[in-house]
């Protein structure tokens, strides 16, 4: 059963286009349905007069998700972690070998490993978790990103033209988002995703940096994150929970297993958030979350409950316990805290972290 993942999702749901006011109830649109919807979209580009340029760009960014769904799709009930990173980190680096380390380590779990298809962090990925457990999201540039040898002329090799497309598999397909020390780039997708997390438009999933022992990199980040922006008030104290940073291979690996060692996923169902568990919760865990995350609780109480009638597409996940409760949908930093806890009722974790 842990290792039944649930099928990937939109980052909004259907209910985000109706007022917090609204109680609509309906169920989720069919396959048919949205198709049409497509095309009626389609169509409005002729009445709109819409420029060639424009029409180019929507057309293309349609094909390359197309495209990229239909490699995912086969590969969905597997879990996957994006390992982000510099392309320019030599293969003698040490940084490097631990990026190979921990590309084996998750491949040897059971994971597998989404990077940028590149060189360097990427490459070294894609060499610990072997072809088979690779997958490659690469961007078409005038420099440094062909495919690494690894994943070459793979058909888990998706080539993109746009960094918003891209972008979105990277966080859309996946179940951890792993940071080794790189450029603008990697900065630019750790804060995506720890945005996307933050404001509900991604499910909760581990978000882990690593660093070699003694590196300061994430280090200097940290304090730049709590002294411009918590201790300005730009950020809440619990958004310090939506990440964990880390100077060792096994401390990263035991974190991204630990998180999904007793939760499992979650989904919106209307106005309910639904917790599914690996196992069921004890009386004395209950007690202590309805305790403690009263806050985040914005009305009745956390239930118990079994798959409720609008999970039927999740069949594979019918027979999962779940935890219920209507959640207030703003403190997600709260939210990752209580999955902690929930966890926590589950076997001690593999490795060190800090």
């Amino acid at each position: 059963m842990a290792d039944q993942v649930p099928h990937s999702r939109p980052d909004f749901s259907e209910t985000d286009v109706l007022s917090s006011a609204q109680s609509i109830e309906f169920e989720p649109l069919g396959p048919d349905i949205l198709v049409n919807q497509i095309k009626e979209v389609a169509d409005k580009l002729v009445t709109d007069q819409t420029t060639r340029g424009d029409l180019k760009v929507i057309l293309r960014a349609l094909k390359e998700l197309r495209y990229a769904f239909k490699v995912f799709k086969p590969f969905r009930l597997i879990r996957k972690v994006t390992m982000f990173g510099s392309a320019r980190t030599p293969p003698d680096r040490r940084i490097y070998k631990m990026g190979e380390e921990f590309g084996r380590k998750m491949a040897a779990s059971g994971w597998m490993v989404v990077t940028g298809g590149g060189g360097g962090i990427m490459e070294a990925g894609h060499a610990g978790a072997g072809r088979k457990m690779s997958f490659g999201l690469n961007i078409m540039l005038p420099f440094e990103q062909d495919a690494n040898p690894v994943i070459a002329q793979d058909e888990k090799l998706i080539n993109f033209k746009y960094f918003f497309t891209r972008k979105l598999l990277f966080v859309k397909e996946v179940h951890a988002i792993v940071l080794f020390p790189g450029g603008f780039g990697t900065l630019d997708e750790g804060f995506e995703t720890l945005t996307l997390v933050q404001t509900g438009k991604r499910d909760l999933m581990p978000i882990v940096c690593v660093d070699e022992p003694g590196g300061m990199y994430w280090s200097k980040w940290q304090d730049f994150i709590r002294e411009q922006l918590l201790d300005r008030k730009l950020i809440s104290p619990a958004d310090m929970s939506l990440f964990r940073c880390f100077d060792s291979v096994e401390g990263a690996v035991a974190e991204v297993l630990r998180f999904y060692s007793v939760y499992h996923s979650m989904r919106f169902v209307r106005r309910k958030l639904v917790i599914r568990l690996n196992r069921d919760p004890g009386d004395e865990l209950l007690a202590r979350l309805n305790a403690e995350f009263r806050d985040i609780i914005e009305s009745g109480q956390i239930v118990r409950s079994g798959a409720l009638p609008l999970e039927s597409d999740d069949p594979h996940l019918a027979e999962m316990p779940r935890l219920v409760f209507q959640f207030n949908r703003k403190d997600i930093g709260r939210l990752r805290q209580m999955v902690d806890v929930i966890n926590s009722a589950g076997p001690p974790p593999l490795g060190k972290g800090g």
